[in-house]
């Protein structure tokens, strides 16, 4: 329960306190925290507005009041902004200083939690561009756009989409891009904006994939929440050498930071240094713009919900004239890259070996920028301002800029990438794991399989099955091809032909299990990676979040740890020949009996499940970043 005399914000604590980072040496730790200028009645309310703040649940969250809640959040926004000023021009008052500063026990994490907890139940703090702009935005203003990409580029062969005129003009109209170019160019002319934008950016800390609950996430990076930009983490500075063809990072000899003794920290001394480096040549390229410009997170969470993903990251490259930032390589996710200012040079080449590649798979970077290929094999491409080009994972590429641009322009570049990372959940092979489990949900409804005996051979059945399903997967590239069931395109076209061709995809993946699913070669695979205690069942461990209490089996591998799962395996060894009878009829039945709109409804679920924690997350760092 919340006293409103902790959450009221007077008049007297915006107009009258003034704020000062001041560093306290805490156990040997530097813990910036604020000081203030002013009277103490207005710091102690604050203090413990933030204190209640910080300790509170969701649904406490969400029982603040409306309007109390609305201008709190505006206050500690405005607060922040304050705060990482101080931070920037590094003003920091000793302690001992000024006799009339409040040193409060409030640490600048603390403030950078309570927006952040804040802007979690705000409500439409980013709105998603509709479906049908970004699809224009993207795929250009034909009505078949999107249909004729993902009927014969998608996942396949790249795509240019030339959305600027001949001169290089950006097309204004319904440009999705108009509002972050605009932004960018309000800090500061081309290139001179990293020194006013990045100093007061922060670091977008990593949160897991599979982390559902965004309080959990807050209270482990609680000291580490509104720390500065991170190396490789946030931010790179890098350039190819010509000659050699491998990377070379600027800040090859360690960073000076000025609030953590952590190297990989950028303090303000080195991200003034960014624009330095930039005229020597080297490619600033910034990660997780999503969370950085409300602008760039509308247009990532409306591409999102075009291709049916929980989200989409986007990353900015800025490359001097006659430059080259990455070395030759390949992604583990396809990428839409948005051509903004300037012109780029893009090469690709074919790379057979590598067809569609997980996400987060080793990737052979080593061989990729060694791959010879002749010139009528590469694939090249300049892209002008507004042009859109689509590489799919695994295909090599590589880009540089010109000396002078077509124009007789300066040739640097500025292009923004979105990447569309089909995480496992999320490919056909997730689909059809989700179609199984949501099948033998309804099998054991319906056939009341109570008795113990049976119903142990009936969950080693279907987890072998499971298992199955993850080798075909490896060797079948459609199984790790993104699923598009959940795509809004989808649900706003009655019998569309996205809706028929992802139902004639699902039909032939059943057909291949019901063929190709081998007992003993699963069963082989299972006892070889028990025998290493290796989990068989690591790459489908996210199907336990399906579970509810009341279907959660005891005998359900997606829960089980490696002694249990050994002990289970041993019982199945014993009865192995009725494993393998119940394996065969239960893989005969599962293909002829599964219902697509079975698994659709389960498969929603979860993806609103991601959906709902990356949401939280953008909306919580987008308020850290307000008025960048």
């Amino acid at each position: 329960v919340f006293s409103s005399g902790f959450l009221q914000v007077h008049k007297s604590l915006e107009n009258s306190v003034s704020f000062c980072s001041v560093s306290v040496d805490s156990g040997g730790v530097i813990a910036p925290k604020i000081g203030f200028k002013g009277d103490e009645l207005p710091v102690l309310l604050l203090s413990a507005a933030v204190l209640l703040i910080n300790t509170c649940k969701i649904e406490q969250l969400e029982n603040i009041p409306t309007n109390l809640s609305h201008v709190f959040f505006a206050f500690m926004r405005n607060l922040w902004v304050k705060v990482r000023n101080e931070m920037v021009f590094e003003s920091q008052l000793e302690s001992t200083q000024g006799g009339h500063l409040h040193i409060s026990n409030i640490r600048i994490s603390d403030i950078a939690e309570t927006l952040f907890r804040l802007s979690i139940c705000a409500s439409q703090l980013i709105k998603p561009l509709p479906f049908h702009v970004v699809e224009r935005g993207i795929f250009g203003f034909s009505e078949s756009g999107f249909k004729d990409f993902i009927s014969n580029q998608w996942e396949v062969s790249p795509f240019l989409v030339r959305r600027g005129h001949p001169e290089g003009d950006l097309v204004e109209e319904n440009d999705s891009f108009g509002p972050f170019v605009r932004s960018l160019n309000s800090t500061g002319a081309f290139p001179s904006f990293l020194s006013s934008m990045l100093p007061r950016m922060v670091s977008c800390l990593p949160i897991a994939s599979d982390e559902f609950n965004i309080l959990t996430f807050l209270g482990e990076v609680k000291n580490k929440l509104g720390c500065p930009l991170t190396y490789q983490q946030d931010i790179r500075v890098l350039r190819t050498d010509g000659h050699l063809k491998r990377e070379e990072h600027f800040f090859l000899n360690g960073l000076n930071s000025c609030c953590t003794k952590d190297p990989h920290y950028l303090g303000v001394k080195d991200v003034l240094k960014c624009e330095e480096a930039y005229k020597e040549g080297y490619t600033v390229a910034l990660r997780g713009m999503e969370f950085r410009f409300e602008s760039v997170a509308a247009i990532a969470d409306g591409l999102a919900s075009l291709f049916g993903q929980p989200s989409i990251g986007a990353n900015m490259y800025l490359t001097p004239p006659d430059s080259q930032g990455l070395a030759r390589h390949y992604d583990d996710h396809c990428v839409f890259i948005c051509q903004l200012v300037g012109t780029k040079k893009w090469r690709l080449y074919p790379q057979s070996n590598v067809h569609l590649p997980r996400l987060y798979d080793p990737l052979d970077r080593l061989h990729a920028s060694e791959v010879q290929s002749s010139p009528a094999e590469c694939k090249q491409f300049l892209l002008r301002e507004g042009d859109i080009l689509y590489i799919p994972r695994g295909v090599l590429h590589e880009a540089c800029t010109e000396n002078v641009s077509f124009d007789g322009s300066d040739g640097n570049s500025l292009h923004l990438t979105l990447g569309i990372e089909v995480e496992p959940p999320f490919e056909w092979e997730g689909f059809v794991h989700v179609a199984l489990f949501s099948w033998n949900q309804n099998q054991k409804k319906a056939h009341n399989l109570s008795e113990y005996s049976s119903g142990i051979i009936h969950d080693i059945s279907v987890n072998l099955l499971h298992a199955a399903i993850v080798l075909i997967g490896d060797s079948d590239s459609t199984f790790r091809k993104a699923c598009l069931v959940a795509s809004v395109f989808s649900q706003s076209h009655i019998h569309n032909w996205l809706d028929l061709n992802q139902r004639i995809i699902f039909c032939q993946l059943i057909d291949k299990i019901k063929i190709e699913s081998q007992f003993l070669k699963v069963f082989r695979n299972v006892e070889l990676a028990i025998q290493k205690s290796e989990d068989p069942f690591q790459r489908i461990r996210w199907l336990g979040f399906l579970n509810t209490e009341e279907e959660s089996s005891p005998n359900c591998e997606q829960n089980m740890h490696l002694m249990g799962m050994k002990n289970l395996f041993t019982l199945c060894s014993r009865h192995k020949g009725k494993v393998e009878a119940t394996f065969q009829q239960l893989t005969s039945r599962f293909s002829s009996e599964v219902i697509f709109d079975d698994a659709i409804e389960r498969y929603k679920i979860l993806l609103e499940t991601y959906r709902r924690a990356r949401k939280q997350y953008m909306n919580g760092m987008v308020s850290l970043h307000y008025e960048l």
